[in-house]
């Protein structure tokens, strides 16, 4: 498999690696300009830029590139004054990180779901939608999203999550989605919402208080769900969600 069918194999997989490409070298370097390795986050790699300490130094940069928030970085090193290489010259290695795409599971399949995978699908998050209605979750209305024919409290209190996991919760039944609240908010995420009014919130707000959720964790729920555009439609109330994602996503500051 070529370096670039490797890439699009990470891609696809929705992993993130570093790509190293040298652009300059000049005396005697272990690879030319053009040469190419990919660095994924526990280290491993595909393709080379020559092995050695270079090819360690570009490791060690590369994963410190994954741990921050820069897209890009340039290494410059002279291989025997820095590195103690015997080969004598000096190469030039520009970092580009790509990152793993957020995961997006949207709890119930309804009108607003269908609207919010679509646009989300676009703006490059990984969808999953579940719902136990098989006449909703089904692959016809949820092209691209991976569609789980499953109960969605039963699902919430099975996955396990990180940082990088966003959850929307649109099920058609307000005890359902109290069930699927109770069961996400004291996992790991980058951001759980439900739909609703501002007095559905609040109403959930006491009932999650009451089931035992404590309140930092309450502080993480997003309701009602999307920045305030006076959205009324489904594909207008999926805009200011997707809306809010991507504000997430780039760490933007939040909503007052």
């Amino acid at each position: 498999m070529t370096l670039y069918a490797e890439i699009a194999t990470l891609i696809a997989e929705g992993r993130a690696f570093v790509l190293a490409t040298v652009i300059e070298s000049a005396g005697s370097t272990p690879q030319k300009p053009g040469s190419k390795m990919v660095v994924l986050e526990d280290g491993s790699l595909r393709g080379t830029v020559g092995g050695g300490a270079i090819e360690f130094q570009i490791i060690e940069a590369a994963r410190q590139l994954l741990a921050s928030p820069e897209r890009t970085r340039t290494l410059e090193t002279h291989l025997t004054h820095e590195l103690g290489m015997c080969c004598g010259g000096r190469m030039k290695v520009f970092l580009e990180k790509h990152e793993a795409p957020l995961r997006l599971t949207l709890f119930g399949a309804g009108h607003v779901a269908r609207e919010v995978a679509a646009l989300a699908l676009h703006v490059d998050f990984r969808v999953t939608v579940v719902d136990a209605r098989p006449e909703w979750a089904s692959s016809e209305r949820f092209p691209g999203c991976e569609v789980l024919l499953k109960d969605p409290a039963d699902h919430a209190r099975a996955l396990s999550s990180d940082a990088r996991d966003c959850f929307c919760v649109t099920t058609h039944d307000h005890p359902l989605d109290q069930a699927v609240l109770e069961a996400l908010l004291p996992k790991p995420s980058a951001y759980v919402g439900v739909i609703g009014s501002r007095r559905k919130a609040e109403r959930f707000r006491m009932r999650l208080a009451a089931a035992g959720v404590e309140a930092a964790a309450l502080e993480r729920l997003r309701s009602p769900m999307g920045l305030p555009i006076g959205a009324l439609t489904p594909a207008e109330i999926a805009v200011s969600i997707v809306a809010e994602l991507i504000q997430v996503r780039r760490s933007a500051s939040p909503r007052k």
